[in-house]
């Protein structure tokens, strides 16, 4: 058997003896998913040093899929190994794990396929077992899973579209062998805005993201780990990259239209994340946001933004996974993702609290971390877009910096809510850290964020990124270890103040709050921090549209079928009325 079928039929044969397996033998098939999905990982890790060959007529692994399969493999280990603790009361083991394992085999189906039809058919089967997984979070999933299906199969349905016109034009199915100019042709535009929306749908980007913090909140914590927030991610953009880089040539109208897609999706994102309630449905709309960084990078068209994007797409997999695990460990604990029921977990859970804060400050582009990095790469594919001729570069600038603080400001929010500030229920004794199950994947997906930050030339670019995107020049300049060192002199620095500062004790006064007394019982919780933020005239337009689902895609396209509908029974009824009278 050829070496780069390993790592996608191992696990789809795993997968199906989990499922065929019977109840009673819970630890089995737990045991073998652990298997199954390790030596997954340790296949995709040998594929990406030894560099296998030949490669065959359909399966082809270049130097963009090649980093992409491995952190599958990894992604795929470690939820695996999340879901033996945090699913330990679930009793859809088999189908669980058994999909699981089916996904991480498709998926690199998806990286290696070097056929359209076969990209086309690993990129369906991926629909249905991201279905089937959302579903298994019970009844209350249910709607959430029917939406997913239907974005995302809608959006499949015009992908084979767009593969027909590629085929028509080009009379060929193979990838290597295709590269469509755009300009003045109005069929291959057609055929990247199909392929473009597939991609869209699958990463997240507005219009088309209705589905993940639906997900998000209803789906089973791994799941959504898993799927929305790194591998459909990852896969997502990879399409995105493979049509903008090899199967067309882009000209400036649809460079633009990636730009415009981009900046929209970071800035409303966010905004909308400003205001949730629910832990679950606020990173859904953060990474969200992410989405639209890497979908700037890519639309810049110079190397440095598409590396920079690129870089953004692992950064943001790695980062989003951390967070939406330690959700779920929290959610173990205590019972619930509402922000408002949450608060000084920071002492009871420590790892999750640290681990956490780690992915929160690099999902919100804070040095030393990695998302700093990519961003910073992303910035500089705008500037130099702009020393290109593009007039409108430092609009994308300033929304992609907007952004940036806007997420800093939704992480203060959540970090505050859940791990400071007052309890909601004042008996929190019982309340412990999560098993090493549990807490492990946490801390190795954390650590990725830091060093992926401070040894990011060092590995993560020269290593995976910059082979993948020749001719990269950087345009200013950031020394992430100088940096980290500072920083760290800066907080000794501090400590040494603070602790100097109480060698002869503290006063302890009386709060002045403007002559209002201060009952033991008031509580401030995290989530009044931005509340009046939907009374701003400028922005109260934009949150009275989201309620109003203007902004879904699903909802909307819904809401005008059900009028039509109904507007064509009035008008039978009318006629039948009519004809009865006769």
């Amino acid at each position: 058997m050829n070496l780069l079928l390993y790592p996608l039929v191992l696990p789809f044969l795993i997968g199906i003896v989990c499922l065929t397996l019977p109840q009673r033998l819970k630890a089995a098939v737990k045991g073998l998913a652990l298997i199954g999905s390790l030596i997954t990982f340790l296949l995709t890790i040998w594929l990406f040093t030894h560099n296998p060959s030949p490669n065959t007529f359909y399966l082809r692994i270049g130097s963009l899929s090649k980093f992409i399969l491995v952190f599958i493999g990894l992604f795929g280990f470690l939820i695996t190994l999340y879901s033996v603790k945090s699913l330990e009361d679930k009793e859809q083991v088999g189908e669980y794990y058994g999909y699981i394992l089916w996904t991480i085999g498709v998926a690199c189906g998806v990286l290696m396929a070097n056929n359209l039809i076969l990209l086309l058919v690993f990129w369906g089967f991926l629909g249905l077992t991201l279905y089937l997984l959302i579903g298994i979070g019970g009844p209350e999933a249910s709607a959430a899973s029917k939406k997913t299906f239907i974005i995302v199969g809608g959006s499949d349905c015009l992908m084979i579209l767009g593969v027909g016109i590629i085929y028509f034009l080009t009379n060929t199915f193979q990838m290597d062998e295709i590269q469509l100019p755009i300009a003045n042709h109005p069929l291959p535009t057609v055929a990247f805005l199909c392929l473009g929306v597939a991609a869209f749908a699958k990463a997240g980007a507005m219009p088309l993201h209705s589905w993940i913090p639906d997900c998000a909140q209803k789906a089973p914590v791994p799941v959504t780990a898993f799927l929305p927030a790194s591998l459909d991610k990852l896969l997502g953009i990879y399409l995105l990259a493979r049509i903008t880089m090899d199967l067309f040539v882009l000209d400036k109208a649809m460079g633009m239209v990636l730009l415009i897609v981009g900046a929209f999706t970071i800035v409303a994102a966010v905004m909308m994340a400003l205001v949730q309630h629910d832990f679950k449905r606020l990173l859904g709309y953060d990474a969200v946001s992410q989405v639209g960084y890497m979908v700037l990078g890519i639309g810049t068209g110079n190397p440095v933004g598409i590396a920079g994007g690129l870089f953004h797409m692992l950064n943001s997999a790695v980062y989003e996974s951390c967070l939406f695990l330690c959700g779920g460990a929290v959610e173990k604990r205590t019972g619930t993702s509402d922000l408002d029921k949450l608060g000084g977990l920071a002492r009871f859970m420590p790892i999750t609290f640290v681990t956490c804060l780690i992915a929160a400050l690099s999902i919100s582009g804070v040095p030393p971390f990695n998302g700093f990095v990519s961003k910073w790469m992303v910035y500089q594919g705008v500037i130099e877009l702009g020393k290109q001729g593009d007039k409108l570069w430092i609009i994308w600038l300033v929304a992609a910096m907007f952004g940036s603080a806007l997420t800093l400001a939704s992480f203060m929010k959540l970090i505050h809510a859940v791990f400071l500030g007052s309890p909601a229920d004042s008996d929190r004794s019982k309340t412990k850290e999560v098993s090493a199950w549990m807490w492990l994947p946490m801390l190795v997906l954390a650590a990725f964020c830091v060093v992926f930050g401070i040894f990011a030339y060092a590995f993560p670019l020269k290593k995976l990124i910059l082979p993948a995107v020749p001719g990269v020049s950087f345009v200013g300049f950031w020394s992430p270890g100088l940096a980290t060192i500072l920083l760290i002199v800066g907080v000794v620095i501090g400590v040494v103040i603070y602790l100097v500062g109480n060698i002869k004790g503290e006063r302890e006064d009386i709060s002045f709050v403007g002559g209002e007394v201060i009952q033991p019982e008031m509580r401030v919780s995290g989530v009044d921090f931005y509340r009046t933020v939907e009374d701003f005239r400028c922005f109260k337009t934009f949150y009275r549209g989201a309620e109003r689902k203007l902004f879904d895609i699903y909802d909307l396209s819904r809401a005008i079928l059900l009028h039509r509908s109904q507007e064509k029974s009035s008008e039978s009824k009318r006629s039948l009325g009519a004809r009865n009278k006769r």
